[in-house]
């Protein structure tokens, strides 16, 4: 099954890096699970939001440079279910492979590029958790993000 990327998730993308967005363009073509990309570039205000909310934990994000984008699942609605967002992870890093594009994940955040990552995007979740937990630290999980490395 192939899918393609809404007027929404298109007009998302302005201003985001090209390698990245070549990156979006590919995953979208080879991804088991639909998704729209739900943000882009930000402005500082709204990045002050987030960070005021807890969605984010830096006002240095790579939002504000066109150098990150957030996906979400889409099945006729956004979901969240974590198995999607493996799906996701799996065809964003086989893009990112094909388009020679180092990658960051926020589901991931201690693998510097998922290109070099030799198991499973779930595998590298689960050992970031693992890595936080052994260390007494908190994991800071974000499952949409895509950041260039």
């Amino acid at each position: 099954m192939s899918f393609k990327l809404s007027k929404r998730s298109l007009n998302n993308l302005q201003g985001v890096k090209p390698p990245l967005v070549a990156v979006v363009h590919r995953a979208i073509q080879i991804t088991e699970v639909d998704f729209v990309v739900i943000e882009g570039v930000r402005a500082l205000k709204r990045q002050q939001q987030l960070v005021d909310q807890g969605a984010s934990q830096t006002l240095d994000s790579k939002h504000l440079t066109g150098d990150a984008v957030d996906l979400a699942a889409w099945l006729g609605t956004i979901r969240w279910e974590l198995p999607l967002y493996f799906k996701i992870a799996e065809a964003m890093k086989q893009a990112a492979i094909e388009n020679c594009v180092a990658l960051r994940w926020g589901g991931a955040w201690t693998v510097p590029d998922i290109r070099t990552y030799s198991d499973t995007m779930e595998h590298a979740h689960e050992a970031y958790l693992a890595l936080r937990r052994s260390q007494g630290r908190k994991a800071f999980i974000d499952m949409p993000h895509w950041e260039l490395s």
